[in-house]
């Protein structure tokens, strides 16, 4: 593998336990759980604050905190199943994944690990794909695989379907919405056995988890997340496409459209795409031509679990508190706003946020926006 992929944290097997114990307990994502450890100094300590931290952030009672019995019942189950949890920045990490502003810090990995050290490009579209979309899909999928890239989307119906079967051979990269174990849609996992001999399949969720209408935009940013550019090839205005498309752009990724009719809604939000600035395609050649210089370029190592004690975690007082708080809203706002109009330092500013948020009172946005719930 690439040297970004033999580089960074190795955790232990206490250090891997008590990860999935703090990402799993409640009101902690990945943006949240990168502040505990950044704050507390592991995942131990956080552990132990989170009860103080909510009471601060003014919940009535401490959310659940996953037990230790739970994530050994996980872990060993992922095990029988073949699935690795990969922690950020261990070994076989996805270094593009990485560089994300919400990198999930435990990843479930089944399959062929090297395809996730490959550069990766998405193919994704409408699930409702016209006969036109699907035969395009699998030819640009097949063209990019021979072209050395790995294909990464979400094995929906439709257009994600034909990218990844076009691409079996190459290597193909299915994101899950729901855990290893409840496959959707259902008539796809013999497609993602298909997958696995020389792909992967990868997840942020637990087993168990059933997916629901909100994981399917969590999931999306792990497609745009993992691949250097995004290809969308149908779309109707409305459509989760468009999502992946969003958060390709917010997080720095080319995007990428193959224009259609505009009789056809399935169309519309590819058109839409173009006339934003998305790169137009009508063939593999006009992806490579925009992705092969970006390639190389040196991709950030992300902090791991820290060595050394805990730095100091700040006890904001009760008017600081309060007048952070009074400047919230439903409205998001940066957080570089809240420092400038509170007059309090940032990392004043940070510990209340991460109050609020372990007391399941905020709400984070894309580009460090904010709100109250």
């Amino acid at each position: 593998m690439a040297d970004e992929f033999t580089t960074g944290v190795h955790l232990t097997d206490e250090q891997r336990l008590d990860w999935l114990r703090l990402i799993r307990s409640d009101n902690v994502g990945p943006r949240t759980f990168r502040t505990l450890i950044n704050h507390c100094g592991g995942a131990r300590a956080a552990l132990d604050a989170l009860p103080e931290l909510a009471r601060r952030g003014g919940a009535e009672r401490p959310g659940r905190i996953f037990s230790r019995e739970a994530a050994e019942r996980e872990i060993e189950g992922s095990k029988k199943l073949g699935i690795a949890l990969v922690a950020l920045g261990e070994p076989g990490y996805p270094a593009r994944l990485r560089m994300i502003d919400d990198p999930p810090p435990l990843l479930g990995v089944r399959g062929k690990w090297a395809v996730l050290a490959s550069n990766m490009i998405a193919v994704v579209g409408s699930r409702n794909a016209s006969a036109a979309g699907t035969k395009f899909a699998e030819r640009i999928a097949r063209e990019l695989g021979e072209a050395g890239f790995v294909i990464v989307s979400g094995l929906a119906r439709g257009i994600d379907a034909a990218a990844h079967r076009a691409s079996l051979s190459s290597g193909t990269v299915a994101v899950l919405a729901g855990g290893h174990d409840h496959i959707y849609p259902a008539e796809h996992a013999p497609l993602l056995q298909s997958i696995l001999p020389e792909g992967a399949a990868v997840t942020e969720m637990p087993l168990g988890w059933e997916p629901r209408g909100r994981d399917f935009p969590r999931r999306n940013r792990l497609i745009s997340g993992l691949a250097v550019g995004v290809v969308i090839v149908e779309a109707a205005r409305r459509s989760g496409s468009l999502i992946t498309a969003r958060m390709a752009n917010e997080q720095g990724r080319e995007v990428f459209a193959v224009p259609g009719s505009p009789l056809d809604p399935r169309a519309e939000g590819t058109n839409g795409l173009l006339k934003q600035g998305a790169t137009l395609v009508t063939e593999a050649a006009d992806v490579l031509t925009v992705i092969r210089p970006i390639l190389g370029q040196r991709i950030e190592q992300p902090i791991g679990e820290p060595d050394g004690g805990p730095p100091a975690l700040p006890v904001p007082d009760t008017s600081e508190r309060a007048r952070i708080t009074d400047l919230l809203g439903p409205t998001p706002v940066s957080i570089d706003d809240l420092v400038r109009l509170s007059q309090s330092s940032p990392a004043i500013v940070r510990t209340v946020l991460l109050e609020l948020d372990i007391a399941g009172r905020l709400e984070r946005h894309g580009g460090g926006l904010v709100s109250l719930v």
